[in-house]
């Protein structure tokens, strides 16, 4: 009788062991799961966000560019080329506004994403000098803004 009880114990030790072990594992595979994914997160957030930052500079600088050409002759190619330029930088600012959108959903980061285009954008509405010198400010200052409430998902 005590051989059947040994017999016994040893068995329910093994299953107990067994299933223990799987938890365990269980739990050790998903943290490394979890860690992946949040560092994967992350890497795409890092990329993401100073895409965004770069095409919003790379915009600013055309919209100047605008600016300056449209006061020199605003009916010269030298004007209509930096329009056409331009608008082809505003698309890939947009373009990447939209990617911060996919990758964030917090509130805070996507509105000084927007903020940072919409100033970027009126660079080339000022009349005069000072004008477009304080919304050329204000778009850089945008645009640091955005990099100051993103900086915090990537560290």
């Amino acid at each position: 009788m005590e051989a059947l009880w040994a017999s016994v114990i040893a068995v329910v030790g093994t299953l107990l062991g067994s299933v223990i072990t799987h938890v365990f594992q269980r739990l050790a595979s998903q943290r490394g799961e979890d860690f992946t994914r949040a560092e994967t997160l992350r890497q795409e957030r890092v990329a993401v966000y100073s895409a965004f930052a770069a095409a919003a500079e790379d915009y600013r600088r055309g919209q100047a560019d605008r600016w300056y050409r449209r006061k020199e002759n605003p009916d010269g190619p030298a004007y209509v080329t930096a329009r056409d330029e331009a608008h082809r930088l505003r698309t890939v600012a947009r373009q990447e506004l939209y990617r911060v959108r996919l990758v964030t959903d917090r509130g805070d980061v996507q509105s000084a994403a927007f903020r940072a285009y919409d100033c970027v954008r009126d660079v080339s509405d000022a009349t005069e000098q000072e004008a477009h010198d304080a919304k050329d400010a204000a778009a850089k200052e945008g645009i640091e803004a955005f990099v100051n409430a993103a900086a915090p998902l990537v560290r």
